[in-house]
């Protein structure tokens, strides 16, 4: 019980708490101790570097905090993070997003990428992680493939050498059942093992679309010596499931219609036929080893093996946005149907070693030297159909189930292939323990083939320079340097291989650390970006992509936590982002200008062993304007306002929590877009949990 709430308020200033020594009575108080301002964040630099000596903003989000803000998905972990609009086309069951500083970041589990390819895969599981890390701005040079926005590196829950775990049943809304399990402890003096697994049977906001789940996380780690660890992570995921976004359009949803405005909950598809069922085996191996305290060698690999069925109907938004029906009532209208039958493979390695050595009384270098390889490929059978309905009252009887297969003729619809092998070298140097400087460099090559063209070679080079200093105790400007080369799988419109992004970033700003408790950043960032992929409104298919040129993302950031007397624990942030064509002067569609959030905790004792925890917090999400020829002048998504709530009582080793996101029911909408289509925002979700942990 005590574990559990120290990590809650310990995760709610978004720091860490010292490991525990070792058991103590369930009833006894502890004081919890914060040392954020000076805790690691390994996910930036690839080495354990305090988050005030990285001249870059780092956030880095605990499972407990999450989990206790109400996070269902990896992109609802993000909701309470500067410069982050999650879910920015509203809860999607078949993908995680979220735009960082403007721009769709990537995907990273235990700092390997781990997502290529739209729809060839299924979504992670929080309940997996250990913490949601977050770093800001480029990070290409130890990476590769970041992207310029910032990325997301999701850390895997391991085998610890202390025996605890926990056993939780839920109940809540669309009616979730859920059953977790989360068990790790030694199976002897050099083993440890764990198991994480999560079973559910649920529905979601929209009609006839399950959210079912099967995952279990087998690991095990060895001690080989006192000096060489090696683990080894398994997953089995299985997702039986739809599509929750629904593509509605624009006049019914945003837009007056005669018949009213469609239904929230509204399915356009075929119960049954639409789909999103996906099977995902991931195979992990970690290898730690150190050289008597001066020298350490990380190896890391992973294999991906993945299959996806995507059946699913969407309506015909998209060849006249501004009335697209076909009837004078406004009824009928045009019905896509669309299928895929996916597969993706991926091999990620990454292998470094890092050098810590002096070269004077005052002056500490760490050397980081690596070389990483990554393959994946992904390929995808489709077929394409079209239909007419009356979106107002669908006979979903009359819809053709295709036999329960692809609608025929069936074609390749991708069969894409890439590789990447980087080498890069980093030398962090610290000045009289208050002064670090970042200086790094990276080669990349990489080649990529498509069915429809050929095989396509790359090459980059990306630098990275930063210095931060603590100019007076607890006031630690800094400035950055950076550089990204993000290789992307797919194809453009006219069926060629897209070609790499490439952008720089420059930024400034300050980290104020008065106490240890207590940490706040302010940055400003201008980013330009190449070659970015845009929808392509030469054809009448909306998911067609063309590249650009150039784009240009700026602005000002600030995050603020403090875990203050009395389990007191607040997060606040704001941000403001210009993110832009470059010769448009129109802001990117769906990309709000200005996003806040506050989060806060407080504890109490109740009796000797019963303890309460509340907490709650409101998300803001600024208007956001989407252009096409259709709406010259834009259309406009308005701003909203979000409340969360979660209320725990602990009560020896026992746990019943209620967490509530969008505590009020705000219907809202997260993108209307120009191009036709209009996407609901989350419904409000309300769930209890019991939970017993030891």
């Amino acid at each position: 019980m005590l574990r559990y709430r120290t990590a809650i308020l310990c995760a709610s200033a978004l720091v860490s708490c010292p490991v525990l020594a070792g058991e103590m009575a369930d009833t006894e108080q502890r004081e919890i101790i914060v040392t954020g301002a000076r805790d690691d964040g390994s996910t930036a630099t690839k080495t354990d570097t305090p988050i005030i000596e990285t001249p870059q903003p780092i956030t880095v989000i605990d499972d407990a905090l999450y989990l206790a803000q109400g996070a269902v998905s990896v992109g609802d972990t993000l909701n309470y993070v500067s410069g982050v609009t999650t879910n920015p086309y509203g809860p999607d069951s078949r993908v995680d997003g979220a735009f960082v500083r403007g721009i769709n970041a990537l995907q990273f589990r235990d700092g390997m990428r781990d997502i290529f390819s739209y729809y060839a895969s299924i979504r992670a599981d929080p309940y997996n992680f250990d913490q949601v890390e977050l770093v800001r701005g480029p990070a290409s040079v130890l990476f590769g493939q970041g992207a310029l926005g910032g990325i997301i590196n999701l850390v895997s829950k391991k085998p610890e050498f202390e025996k605890h775990g926990e056993v939780s049943l839920r109940y809540g809304s669309f009616d979730r059942k859920e059953a977790l399990v989360d068990f790790t402890g030694p199976l002897n003096d050099a083993v440890a093992g764990r198991v994480v697994a999560r079973v559910r049977d649920a529905g979601t906001q929209t009609d006839f679309v399950p959210d079912d789940r099967v995952m279990v996380s087998p690991s095990v780690s060895f001690r080989l010596s006192p000096d060489t660890e090696l683990t080894f992570i398994g997953l089995y995921q299985e997702d039986d499931s739809g599509s929750t976004s629904q593509f509605l359009p624009l006049v019914g949803t945003i837009l007056p219609n005669p018949n009213g405005q469609l239904p929230d909950s509204l399915f356009i598809g075929k119960p049954g036929w639409d789909r999103y069922d996906g099977r995902l085996l991931q195979g992990t191996a970690l290898l730690s080893h150190s050289f008597g305290g001066t020298a350490k060698l990380n190896l890391k690999a992973r294999y991906i093996d993945s299959d996806l069925t995507y059946f699913t109907h969407y309506p015909d938004n998209y060849s006249n946005p501004g009335n697209p029906f076909l009837d004078p009532d406004q009824r009928i209208m045009g019905l896509y149907v669309d299928g895929s039958l996916a597969r993706m493979e991926i091999f990620s390695t990454d292998n470094n070693v890092q050098f810590d050595f002096n070269t004077g009384a005052a002056v500490e270098h760490s050397v980081l030297a690596g070389v990483d390889f990554s393959f994946n490929r992904v390929r995808k059978t489709g077929g394409f159909a079209y239909e007419v309905f009356d979106i107002y009252d669908i006979d979903y009887d009359s819809l053709s189930d295709y036999g329960g297969g692809l609608p025929t003729p069936t074609y390749v619809a991708e069969d894409v292939q890439q590789d990447q092998l980087g080498v890069y070298l980093q030398n962090q140097v610290r000045f009289l323990d208050r002064i670090s400087v970042v200086l790094g460099a990276r080669r990349d090559w990489t080649s990529a083939r498509s069915f429809a063209s050929p095989r396509q070679f790359d090459s980059a080079t990306t630098i990275r320079a930063g210095v931060i200093g603590e100019i007076v105790a607890g006031v630690s400007p800094f400035f950055s340097y950076t550089e990204s080369f993000e290789p992307i799988a797919g194809t453009a419109s006219d069926g060629t291989a897209f070609i790499p992004k490439s952008g720089r970033q420059y930024e400034a700003g300050i980290k104020f650390h008065p106490a240890d408790r207590i940490l706040m950043t302010v940055t400003g960032y201008h980013i330009r970006e190449s070659n970015r992929p845009v929808s392509d409104d030469s054809t009448t298919d909306p998911f067609d992509q063309i590249q650009i040129g150039s784009l240009t993302s700026k602005g000002i950031e600030f995050e603020g936590t403090a875990s203050l007397p009395g389990d007191l624990n607040l997060i606040g942030n704001m941000s403001y982002n210009e993110a832009e064509i470059d010769g448009t002067d129109r802001q990117l569609d769906n990309v709000p200008k200005i996003n806040a959030s506050l989060w806060a905790t407080k504890g109490f004792d109740l009796s000797e062993d019963t303890s309460l925890l509340i907490g709650g917090g409101a998300r803001y999400v600024g208007k956001n304007r989407s252009y096409g020829p259709t709406f010259p002048n834009g259309i406009v998504t308005p701003s909203y306002t979000l409340f969360d709530a979660f209320a725990e009582v602990s009560w020896n080793r026992w746990a019943f929590t209620v967490n509530a996101t969008n505590l009020f029911d705000k219907r809202h909408y997260s993108a209307c877009l120009a191009r036709g289509d209009c996407f609901m925002g989350s419904e409000r979700n309300l769930f209890g949990t019991v939970s017993y942990r030891f």
